[in-house]
């Protein structure tokens, strides 16, 4: 059994959920996200609420009956609230600027890095934090990741890209005798 799975989800008002042909769309104030449904899993659309229960029992049913449980809650809360990520720049002469709806990142290297923004992600700067906006949370966790990957905070001084709420364990550097 799914403890997870076995949780209703509230329906908030102004969105709409709509199960067909094994597509299950997600409609509400800020956007529509849709999600594939291929295994074995029922969705029971009540008024207020929604009980995601497993068709048959299979062998690995509770974990996917926990999946689409949680990928559906996040649509849902995606199309009312939707999700942001926190990055912070730190290291001299790092700087990061917004040039339409692209980010230029100076990180060190010879060379400006450009993120563009995919469909549905929005950047926002100031000084040296980026925030990483949308309705899909997937997708604002992997922009975000990618974004880290062009500079991985570094052990010793802490430079680098890392999320507002990580923390790096600081190495010690080199001793000299005295």
């Amino acid at each position: 059994m799914s403890r997870v799975g076995k949780k209703s989800i509230q329906i908030p008002q102004g969105v709409s959920i709509v199960l067909q042909d094994g597509v299950l769309t997600v409609t509400g104030p800020k956007g529509v996200l849709s999600q594939d449904v291929k295994h074995p899993v029922r969705f029971e659309i009540g008024e207020t609420e929604i009980f995601v229960t497993p068709q048959e029992q299979i062998k690995n049913i509770s974990a996917f009956w926990g999946l689409y449980r949680a990928l559906l809650q996040n649509m849902i809360t995606g199309v009312t609230d939707g999700f942001t990520k926190k990055l912070r720049i730190e290291g001299v002469g790092y700087r990061v600027a917004l040039q339409g709806q692209t980010l230029v990142l100076n990180l060190g290297y010879s060379h400006p890095i450009e993120v563009k923004a995919p469909e549905g992600i929005v950047f926002e700067v100031d000084k040296n934090i980026i925030l990483v906006k949308g309705i899909d949370k997937t997708l604002v966790g992997q922009v975000s990741a990618d974004i880290r990957a062009t500079r991985p905070p570094e052990p010793y001084k802490g430079k680098g890209v890392r999320y507002d709420d990580e923390f790096v364990r600081m190495k010690v550097g080199k001793k000299t005798s005295s």
